[in-house]
């Protein structure tokens, strides 16, 4: 069924199954979600000569061995296309002073107009990198979930730069915020 609403095949899904119980309504998710603090991070990836990308909050780390991250992608994007069709996507985490950037990715800028915010380079993979961020990841699709509106892309790292001088832009309660260090001083 999920497969029928993509226009490309996904690597290893498992699938899921419906629940047992009645589910939330969407605006009581939103406002549990909304109290969540998240590193605010860019997904990136390259096909042929065309870049795409979008911000996202829902990335998580999922092992050591081998390093993998999770990331979810809206399952009717051109990104998860992209993603789905090169196996391979870029992440960076981004810094404090990088929410035009994350605005850009969020859809304030028309997706051809995006990569104008930031300063941006590209990984031996081909896929975008950018530049100053706290940190920048360079993954491999090695299994993804699929759920009828996201799929979550397992991201094996096959490159890393992280710039621990950086603090990282966190989105909480539909705002960003900076990190506050024990002294009581911004980061």
């Amino acid at each position: 069924m999920i497969e029928a609403m993509a226009d490309f095949e996904l690597p290893e899904t498992m699938s899921m199954r419906p629940t047992r119980q009645p589910v939330v309504g969407s605006a009581e998710f939103r406002a549990a979600m909304a109290g969540v603090a998240s590193s605010v991070s860019v997904v990136t990836a390259r096909r042929g000569d065309e870049r795409i990308g979008r911000t996202v909050t829902s990335m998580l780390s999922l092992s050591m061995s081998p390093p993998t991250l999770l990331v979810s992608i809206d399952i009717t994007s051109r990104l998860a296309d992209f993603i789905a069709k090169t196996r391979g996507f870029s992440l960076a985490i981004l810094a404090d002073d990088q929410n035009g950037v994350a605005d850009a990715f969020a859809g304030r800028l028309d997706p051809k107009d995006r990569f104008l915010a930031g300063d941006w380079t590209h990984w031996p993979s081909g896929h975008p990198m950018l530049l100053g961020a706290v940190t920048a990841l360079d993954c491999e699709v090695i299994g993804s979930i699929a759920t009828e509106t996201h799929v979550l892309f397992a991201g094996a790292i096959i490159e890393a730069e992280t710039n621990t001088g950086r603090s990282p832009l966190v989105w909480q309660r539909h705002g960003y915020h900076g990190l506050t260090g024990l002294d009581g001083s911004a980061r």
